[in-house]
């Protein structure tokens, strides 16, 4: 359940700005469970994300509740360019969610 609504969120989210899925280059999605980022992820794409596109960072830090995004975006955003966006998303209990998008700027 909790993977159509993540889903929907943020295709709405990104849509209510004028963008589409393709506009964005990097997701740092709630670091719970690899699993559940990866169909959120091939939902949204339509196909599994390329290297580096929807870190996982569950390897190194465990679930890290929903700072797990902010950690992922903090040690994976470096390589970004000019105007690439970005989304930021965590996810809590009742299916509360949160997302952000960001655009890389200077």
């Amino acid at each position: 359940m909790i993977i159509r609504v993540a889903e929907q969120h943020l295709r709405s989210h990104v849509e209510s700005l004028g963008l589409t899925i393709s506009d964005v280059t990097r997701w740092w999605l709630h670091q719970a469970n690899i699993n559940m980022n990866q169909m959120i992820i091939q939902r949204l794409l339509g196909r599994e994300a390329a290297l580096g596109e929807a870190p996982i960072i569950l390897d190194r830090y465990a679930n890290t509740a929903s700072a797990g995004s902010i950690i992922a975006f903090n040690l994976h955003n470096q390589d970004l360019k000019h105007d690439d966006i970005g989304v930021i998303s965590s996810f809590g209990a009742g299916y509360s969610i949160g997302s952000l998008v960001v655009r890389k700027t200077g």
